[in-house]
């Protein structure tokens, strides 16, 4: 069983940063990929950003250039720093730990997750 907790969520203006921190315990598995979704209101989960062990990372297109996945393999954590923000990137924000190279999205274990909403 693995453990996620997620923290960093809140509200923010447009134009501004939150930064988004998740740490993993229980029985890691050290080669999973790890990853940051999220569901707006009324839509579906959706992928924002992965990164595997070695460090390659995918971001959805609306994210990219505003938003950094990290991870600290040593202290299991993942971190999502999200930079000029947009209202429409309001969710409920998901950390995700899968097996390397599974893509159904609602794969793997999950966190309770956290919201961000960005106002306008």
């Amino acid at each position: 069983q693995v453990q996620l907790v997620e923290s960093g969520g809140g509200l923010v203006q447009a134009g501004g940063s939150l930064r988004l921190s998740c740490a993993a315990s229980g029985s890691i598995v050290s080669s999973n990929t790890m990853g940051w979704y999220r569901q707006p209101p009324g839509k579906q989960r959706e992928l924002v950003a992965s990164i595997t062990r070695g460090g390659t990372t995918n971001y959805a297109t609306s994210v990219k250039g505003r938003f950094t996945i990290a991870r600290d393999n040593a202290k299991n954590t993942v971190n999502l720093q999200m930079n000029s923000l947009k209202p429409e990137d309001t969710a409920v924000y998901y950390c995700n730990s899968r097996a390397f190279g599974v893509t159904t999205i609602y794969a793997g274990y999950w966190g309770q997750g956290t919201q961000v909403t960005v106002s306008s």
